[in-house]
């Protein structure tokens, strides 16, 4: 990319944000950022604008990385609205569920529904996966910026809201998993096991998980409790899953247990991270 087009617009400047922006800059990028929480998010190597609309005049794509989907319809609002606007797409990799990346692919800028998983530490190690979804001409337009986001990507559809739908369906099954492993955890300590071993086990069983390789030896095990996910953010991504699922009049047997799991979680402890399910299954 050259001239205007090798700038970058950022809104979002969050843990996830922040080291997404980084990725855009390090790429090669110019980048534009704006943080409702202000300028000290600024990644370095970024320029910081005061709000949307700066963004908007300044560059050509601008990426979202938002906590749902009112902030981010607001966002499009403001950056469709801008006087002088230079932006033509918008790249969102937030998780906002299947209605709403509907309704903003018809609200602003073409849009590019590309959500994100692998947690900070993958976005950081550029190992994170981006799925998206759109046309063919506002995926290749965008494609030189979502390469600049990571190296793992993969195209998942042709309409915005395709994205959305499996991030959700991976966002349930982690969810299910982690919670599922915590109660096994749980037992196997109540029988006396020790849970390293267990999870060296498990993980040469039937049983691994992304729980069982990752979270627990990383986050549970070592006490840390720092993946940067909330479980507030959690349960509002099952809860998305879940609506979607009753839209479709699909099955939700398993995700109705683990919905209610995730809001009580949610309720009790609002902002933990969300690998601290397993104090919370476990009992303390």
């Amino acid at each position: 990319m050259s001239g205007q087009s090798a700038v970058v617009g950022f809104v979002g400047l969050g843990r996830m944000g922040g080291a997404l922006a980084s990725n855009l800059v390090r790429a090669g990028f110019e980048v534009v950022a704006h943080d409702a929480a202000g300028r000290s998010r600024t990644p370095p190597g970024a320029r910081w604008a005061s709000d949307p609309a700066e963004v908007a005049r300044a560059a050509g794509t601008v990426v979202l990385s938002l906590p749902d989907g009112a902030v981010c319809q607001e966002v499009v609002r403001d950056l469709a609205r801008a006087r002088d606007r230079r932006v033509t797409h918008v790249v969102d990799t937030s998780t906002v569920g299947v209605a709403a990346a509907r309704v903003l692919s018809a609200s602003g800028p073409a849009y590019v529904d590309a959500p994100v998983s692998g947690g900070v530490a993958g976005a950081r190690r550029r190992t994170l996966m981006v799925m998206y979804a759109g046309t063919d001409e506002d995926c290749a337009h965008v494609e030189p910026v979502l390469a600049g986001l990571s190296d793992h990507r993969r195209r998942v559809g042709g309409r915005p809201g395709q994205a959305q739908a499996l991030k959700l369906a991976n966002n349930f099954l982690s969810a299910t998993a982690l919670a599922a492993t915590s109660e096994a955890v749980a037992f196997g300590r109540a029988a006396g096991l020790d849970p390293a071993v267990m999870l060296e086990v498990l993980n040469a069983s039937s049983g691994r998980s992304g729980a069982t390789a990752d979270k627990f030896p990383d986050e549970v095990l070592t006490g840390r409790y720092a993946s940067g996910f909330s479980n507030t953010l959690m349960a509002k991504d099952v809860r998305l899953y879940l609506d979607e699922v009753q839209r479709l009049a699909g099955p939700a047997t398993v995700g109705a247990v683990t919905g209610s799991l995730w809001e009580a979680f949610a309720a009790g402890e609002p902002g933990a991270d969300f690998t601290r399910v397993y104090p919370f299954v476990a009992g303390g």
